[in-house]
């Protein structure tokens, strides 16, 4: 038996710039314990940089996926047949659902250094969840997957 592949899998990694940002971290630890001598300040570059990379890595790991009839995403999994109608927002409209015309009950897998957004309505009358607001880079490919997904 063949295992077949998840329809759609993406993981919404932390920009380039955070990774530059982790080094500074590091050489700004490597300045304060300069006075220290050579070694404390090596220490100090390796450790900062290493602890700042893991929180910018860690912050980096989630995915969304579509996984026989489950959206996973982060750590939150809802059956298909519990999602409606799929909205791509552009770059303008995203901002908007994030600021403005959020929703608090909305479940919000957000990622601000990603422009683009899907919007899926919540369709389960016990949820209280009126729709799931996904940052993606690819939210035309995520909207087709869920329309095209048998819901069981």
């Amino acid at each position: 038996m063949q295992l077949s592949a998840a329809p759609y899998e993406e993981r919404l990694t932390a920009p380039r710039t955070w990774w530059l940002i982790s080094f500074l971290v590091g050489v700004s630890m490597a300045l304060i314990l300069l006075p220290f001598g050579t070694l404390p300040m090596l220490g100090g570059l390796a450790g900062g940089t290493a602890v700042a990379a893991v929180a910018a890595s860690s912050y980096g790991s989630v995915r969304i996926r579509v996984v026989g009839d489950s959206l996973i995403a982060g750590e939150a999994k809802i059956p298909l047949a519990a999602l409606g109608e799929a909205e791509v927002l552009d770059a303008e409209e995203a901002r908007a659902w994030r600021t403005y015309k959020a929703d608090p009950r909305a479940f919000l897998l957000l990622r601000a250094y990603i422009p683009t957004a899907l919007r899926v309505e919540v369709t389960d009358p016990q949820d209280p969840t009126p729709y799931l607001y996904l940052s993606t880079r690819e939210p035309e490919r995520l909207a087709q997957v869920l329309r095209t997904e048998p819901s069981a």
